[in-house]
Formats: structure tokens, sequence, C-alpha cells
């Protein structure tokens, strides 16, 4: 690359802006400026020996432009850093040194005690916006989360989106408050004491704006296929562009916005058989950043290679999804063995096995690594919206199995995850929802009702593209100020602040103490605590079968008290016998720790 320079638009002094661009096919290229409506400027640019056109002219951060390739057409910068008129109008110029900062004593996320809040932005609050989500993030730092992890926040198609349909991966959506919006979210969020978590897709590009390989056809190839076309170029004649175009995202997020990680979507429709991966390569460049930045990678068949340290031939990311755990409990949980859950049993020997080792497959090699590597959740973004109605788990299940179920995860050592809502048991549903053109709506839609034929036969999808089923999405965070929602808030608090004082405990032990209860302990001594969830009838076990004496255990939280909105419980079963055996109420976890 060119001097090493990133490609995009940059400010050389206050009244100069360097333009960079590869186009190695293109044998004229021009920026077109906009510096004022109506008006329209171009200027050729140079080429050089790798295929970067350049331009060095005079101009200010705001201005508009577009790079025009053989006279023909003016396209968006792939390099854009802000799209205001959205995917198909002009890129503009940023000035990533204007903002002012207020987050030097900022040291990043702690991966040994990471909570993750993923939330949506347009869903989250009423206006949709960066800024409208600062006036949330007391609550949630309240809640005791330490990230919040945002739904893919580019540039895409329309006026909403999940976000997996964006195609320019440096240009934080003009819809929720472009470059400026995010920076003062960031820096809000840290004076709070929060991290920010970025979902980022590197996989494929939108259908929708997708300009790419009208700069270049290296971008993409036909010798691997995911589940939305030719996928991206990671090894074949000219990858070296693509590789440095998710480099250079990445980077961008973490210099020019202080994100403090980055999940990354569907990482087994990235191929690539460099002798380098390109998440390795990820993990490296990141590394030399500070604070150093988190980075969790999706992957649909559990790859465990990705968290292997690279000394061992692994990736080394810091956190891998996990759906096993998902998978199994919502099983256990609701009776559903649809589509790709028919592969597991729901039973609490499943349950407790997953719990114990980290995964249902390749256990010894999981339980090898540190537990927090791996991220568990009940709920997610997928897995709530990728059903027809949109249905969450607590409109599936009674109250008090779901609460019995959140305090087996936030007290597991794995890294958790809560789907926003999850925290009051939200009303609301959680759609897939678009703004796309019309064509391509029908083309979606179509694709949709194929795939849930599979599944769901019979069942009504909800249209993506009404307005309504969007704000349908919306969830209400007053809520959790109303029964029965008050009540599960504050359990996730308390759930949440025990959590934080165990830390990152060594060892756990975690037995299926019938068909329906589940135990775990964590610790050792003064930091020991145990759970048992029960999610059938009343019933008493022993807690001894945790492992270590029980003697110095006391009761420290019962998910069926009144104030968890449960139908109240006398505590005085919940002590431990001397054989170790206690009462248990009917669908409640129970937790106890050392006594001090």
């Amino acid at each position: 690359m060119r001097n090493g320079t990133v490609l995009g638009a940059h400010l050389s002094d206050a009244e100069h802006i360097q333009f960079y661009v590869w186009a190695p096919q293109a044998v004229k290229v021009e920026v077109e400026t906009y510096p004022a409506r109506g008006s329209l400027l171009r200027y050729e640019m140079a080429k050089d020996e790798q295929g970067v056109w350049s331009a060095d002219l005079e101009g200010a951060p705001g201005l508009l432009y577009r790079f025009r390739l053989n006279e023909e057409w003016g396209y968006p910068d792939p390099y854009s850093r802000s799209q205001p008129e959205g995917v198909h109008g002009p890129s503009q110029v940023v000035d990533p040194s204007a903002f002012a900062w207020s987050d030097e004593g900022w040291q990043g996320l702690n991966r040994d005690s990471l909570v993750i809040y993923e939330l949506h932005i347009g869903a989250y609050t009423g206006t949709g916006t960066f800024d409208a989500l600062i006036l949330e993030l007391a609550s949630l730092k309240d809640l005791g989360v330490s990230a919040i992890e945002l739904m893919p926040v580019n540039e895409f198609p329309g006026r909403r989106n999940w976000g997996y349909d964006g195609v320019s991966l440096l240009a934080p959506s003009s819809v929720y408050g472009g470059p400026e919006g995010l920076r003062r979210l960031v820096d809000a969020a840290h004076q709070q004491g929060l991290g920010v978590m970025l979902d980022v897709v590197y996989n494929h590009l939108g259908p929708d704006g997708n300009y790419l390989a009208q700069y270049s056809d290296s971008y993409f190839t036909s010798r691997y296929q995911t589940p939305w076309g030719d996928a991206l170029n990671f090894d074949g004649e000219g990858s070296e562009w693509t590789r440095r175009l998710v480099i250079d995202s990445a980077l961008m997020w973490f210099d020019e916005y202080h994100i403090d990680g980055l999940r990354l979507d569907a990482t087994q429709e990235i191929y690539d058989s460099s002798e380098t991966h390109i998440l390795a390569e990820l993990a490296v460049a990141t590394e030399r950043r500070r604070p150093r930045p988190i980075l969790i990678a999706e992957h649909e068949r559990n790859q465990l290679r990705i968290v292997t340290p690279r000394e061992s031939e692994g990736y080394g990311l810091d956190g891998l999804w996990l759906d096993d755990f998902h998978h199994s409990a919502h099983v256990l949980l609701t009776g559903e063995r649809t589509g790709y859950l028919d592969r597991f049993r729901g039973v609490t020997g499943e349950l407790a096995s997953i719990l114990r080792a980290g995964a249902l497959y390749e256990q010894d090699q999981a339980l090898a690594l540190p537990p927090d590597r791996f991220l568990f959740c009940l709920q997610n973004h997928d897995q709530v919206g990728n059903r027809p109605q949109g249905e969450r788990l607590g409109h599936l299940i009674d109250l008090e199995r779901y609460k019995a179920a959140y305090a087996l995860l936030l007290l597991s050592p794995y890294t958790p995850l809560i789907f926003m809502g999850d925290e009051f048991a939200a009303s609301s549903p959680f759609l897939f929802f678009t703004d796309h053109k019309e064509e391509l709506a029908d083309q979606i839609m179509a694709g949709r009702r194929e795939e849930f034929a599979k599944t769901w036969l019979g069942v009504e999808i909800v249209d993506p593209q009404a307005e309504e089923t969007f704000v349908r999405s919306q969830i209400d965070p007053s809520e959790r100020e109303r029964p029965p929602h008050d009540g599960v808030w504050r359990l996730f608090r308390e759930l949440l602040r025990i959590r934080g004082e165990i830390g990152p405990a060594a060892g756990r032990e975690v037995v299926s103490l019938g068909d329906q209860v589940i135990g775990m302990s964590r610790g050792e001594g003064a930091a020991k605590v145990a759970v048992v969830a029960n999610f059938g009838d009343e019933t008493r076990v022993k807690i001894g079968d945790l492992g270590g004496s029980v003697s110095s255990l006391q009761p420290s939280l019962c998910t069926a008290d009144a104030q968890f909105s449960g139908p109240g419980v006398d505590h005085k079963p919940l002590s431990a016998d001397s054989d170790g055996s206690v009462r248990l109420p009917p669908c409640a976890a129970v937790a106890w720790k050392a006594v001090s």
C-alpha cells in the first residue's frame, strides 16, 4: 500500500485533503466533489504501480465526494468514514482528531470479568440513536454489566435494519447519528465505567449499496460460496487488499472510536487457506493497541482453534460464541427440537456436561482452555429474531423457570451475554426487520418462507418490511419499574453482584442431581459458591454432591423470593442439614456462598 497509508480521504492539513483509492483495472479515476448543493467539481487522480489512485486537493471536513471510474459513474468510497445520505449517496470527509475525548483514564476491558449486554441501537431507545443510548448507560452500569455490544452499526440501506446488510465497513450509520454520535456514546460509556464492543461483519457485504466489485474483481471470489453469494477473497490473487480492508476497518474502530472489542460475525463463512489466517492476522494487529481490545468470534461449528493460543497453532482470539449451552437449555426448558436443536437431548446430564467442559463435543480440548474464553447465553439476536414471531424465552416458559435458568448462566464461570430486555423479561418480541427496496424485499421474504418451511411449517411469518415490525421490536426500559419485571431486574442485579464477588474463581464442579435439577459449584474456601437450579417440582437434594464440605455454606439467594417477583419461600429449609440435604422450591434456583 502506498507508503503504508490507509486508503480513503485524509486531512493533510487544515485546508488540504489527500484521497487514495485502489482500482487496479480502471483506466481513469476522478474525485467528484460537491462543495455546495447543486455544484460538482472533478479532479483527475494519479495511478501508481499498485493500482492506487491519489489526489491532493483543497478542502475541509464535511466535504462530500465520490470516485468516478472510467468517466462513467461516481461511487461511494470503499473506505468512506461517513455516508450522510445513505449507502448510495456521496461519502463525506471526516476529521477523527476533532473530537475532544475525555476517557484518558479508561483502562479497557478485563477479559476475566467480562459481562456483555447485546443491544440494537434502533430498537433499544425510542429515537434509536447513539445519543439516546447515552441516557440509558447509568442503568446498564447499575445492572452490573461491564460492556455493551452493539449489533452492527456501519451504514446499511434504508432506515431500519439488523445491520448484517451493511456495506460501508468504516462508516457509522447516519440513521444512528454518524461518526460523532458514536464517538459521544463511547466517550460517555467510558466515563460510566462501561466498555463498548461492536458486532462486525467480515464474511460478506449486503446486497444493496455494495460497490466493492466496481473497484476490483479481486475483492470477491467464486471459489467459495456463502449463504450470501461469492465469498470475500482472503487467499487468492489480489487478496492482500481484501485483508487490508478488514484489518484497516477493525483498527479504525479501535483508534478513531476507542472501541473496546469486536464480535466477529459467522466466521465459518470466512474462507482462508493462507499460511496466516485473517483471524490470526487480526489478533496480532489488535495486540498492539492500548488498551488492548478484545476479539470474540462466532463460529457455527464451534471451532476451538479460534481461541487456542498461537503458540499452539491457534488463532489467539479472546473468546468464542458457543451455542451448545443455549441449545441444550432451550430444549430442556421448552421441549422444542426443531432444526439444529434436534442434535440436543435437552436433559440435565447433557446440560451439566456442557457446563462442566464448556462444549458438548471436543471436551478435552475445551477443558484445556480457560472458561472465560467461551461466551454463553440463553438468548441473543439470532435465537430470538430468527423465530417467525420473534418470541423471547420469557414468552415460551413460565417466569420462575426463566429466572432459575438465568441464575445458572450468570453464576457460571463462562462469559455471559445478556440480550437487551432479558434483565427484566421484556414483553416485546424481537423480530427480523428491514427497509429494502421492493424487489430485494420480496426476495428476502421468499427466502425466509423457504427457510422457515423446514422447521416452522404453517406458522405465519411477520413481514420484515412493515414499520410495525420494527416498532414492535423496540423494548420499553420502563418495564423494569413495573411488576413482575421489576423483580426480574432486581434478581439480575443481585446475581451479577454475586458474580462480581466470586471473581474468576478457579475450578468448577457440575452435576446432574435429578431429571430436572442441575448443581454447580465454583471456587474454594472463602470464594466458594454453589448454585442449584430446579426446573421441576419441589424436591430434596444433597448439595454435598457438588464436592467438598457444605457446612461453611449459607443460603445467599433464591429466585423464588418475593423481592424477585416470586411466590415467596421459607429460607430455613434452604440451609443444609448435617448430611448436606436441602429442600428446593419448585422451579427455582438457590445459591449458597461461603460464610465469611
